[in-house]
């Protein structure tokens, strides 16, 4: 079955607010959001707890007051100022310093490149060395049943993909709002490469093979 992850969306997901009421907000209450809903900041959200996440998207994404979010979960308002900074440390605790978006699409492409050639010293030299590849099939196609973890070893699973499926095409897209991959065979997408890129190197990779979650990328 593999990993759970969230779903991937083509192009760009932007966070946008439904409220604009002029309120004066203190900046210590609110975290830095990059313009998308990236991939690594899912997995986050997805990690707290179910009042940390209302809370925080509640504050944070569409600037309800604290007294309103306690009427919703259920908690004081300084209860929910609480969980909404509990979030905010995990999310400011899985951040690394921003890479470009140009640079980061050179990086996938050169990822895209020597994963085509079968290059393992590329793949290992564009790789943190803790890096991390990560599936989800949804319990319905072949995945990773647990991450790979490693350089080397991401590396070689990759190439070992290449050497198993000639047939694969690479093409550059964007997910969710980050430059990303999409397998294809025979014009059938297969699987949704997304990553989380760090300075020049890459940390994370993402696979999602689940049917259910490719339906943006095979539909109209």
């Amino acid at each position: 079955m593999g990993e759970w992850i969230p779903e991937p969306l083509p192009d760009r997901t932007e966070w946008t607010s439904g409220r604009s009421d002029g309120a004066i907000v203190d900046p210590a209450d609110r975290v830095t959001l990059d313009e998308s809903i990236n991939m690594a900041l899912l997995v986050v959200l997805e990690s707290m707890t179910p009042a940390e996440r209302v809370a925080f998207i509640l504050h944070d994404v569409f600037r309800y007051s604290f007294a309103e979010v306690a009427e919703i979960v259920g908690r004081t308002p300084a209860a929910s100022r609480q969980l909404a900074s509990s979030a905010r440390r995990r999310i400011r605790a899985s951040q690394a310093p921003a890479t470009p978006t140009a640079q980061q699409a050179g990086i996938v492409r050169e990822f895209k490149q020597a994963w085509e050639a079968k290059d393992i010293d590329a793949l290992v030299g564009l790789l943190d060395p803790d890096a991390a590849a990560i599936g989800d099939g949804g319990g319905i196609v072949s995945a990773l049943l647990h991450p790979i973890e490693g350089a080397e070893q991401v590396a070689r699973f990759f190439v070992d993909i290449a050497h198993a499926a000639p047939n694969l095409t690479l093409l550059e897209r964007t997910v969710n709002g980050r430059p990303g991959l999409v397998e294809q065979q025979a014009g059938i997408t297969m699987t949704v490469i997304a990553f989380d890129i760090a300075g020049d190197r890459i940390k994370h990779i993402w696979g999602i093979r689940n049917p259910e979650k490719l339906r943006p990328w095979t539909t109209g």
